[in-house]
């Protein structure tokens, strides 16, 4: 990499792009009556097995008094579903119903979208070496980095 290619710090350089995307992707969630959380909290139970509030907090890296409205909306929109364990009354177990596997596909489409658009100012071999990089960095970082939650919701 030559100097030229860096020539500003990594989160100067991908800021711009980070904020046209949370804009663009606001008035699809709000489309769908969702907050940024309650994006992420559905995006989780959506994509894999997440059983308790303490697996999820972990997970999406929030703390649990954080997404408590956020589980509380979706639980009223019917989008997922909080039920005692029955082997701990005092943990609650998570799931995500139909209707929110539903929402969460049209709010992924719809942000998709965004993102092609985004995207196709690279050439192809460009925009997959970029993805393969975003994901190989995404996998580096957790919960316990400065970046935590979900797209302009710190």
């Amino acid at each position: 990499m030559t100097d030229d290619d860096r020539s500003r710090d990594l989160a100067a350089m991908l800021h711009p792009l980070f904020t046209t995307l949370v804009s663009a992707e606001r008035p699809i969630l709000a489309a769908h009556g969702l907050s940024m959380w309650g994006y992420t909290v559905l995006g989780a139970l959506g994509d894999g097995p997440v059983r308790t509030q303490a697996a999820l907090c972990e997970i999406i890296g929030a703390d649990k008094t954080r997404i408590i409205s956020s589980l509380d909306a979706l639980q009223a929109a019917g989008l997922i579903s909080r039920s005692p364990d029955p082997a701990d009354r005092r943990v609650r177990l998570l799931s995500i119903t139909a209707e929110g596997r539903e929402v969460l596909r049209s709010v992924r489409a719809g942000i998709r979208s965004v993102e092609d658009r985004a995207l196709a100012a690279l050439p192809a071999a460009d925009r997959r070496g970029f993805l393969r990089a975003l994901n190989a960095l995404t996998r580096t970082t957790g919960p316990d980095d400065t970046a935590r939650g979900p797209a302009g919701a710190r």
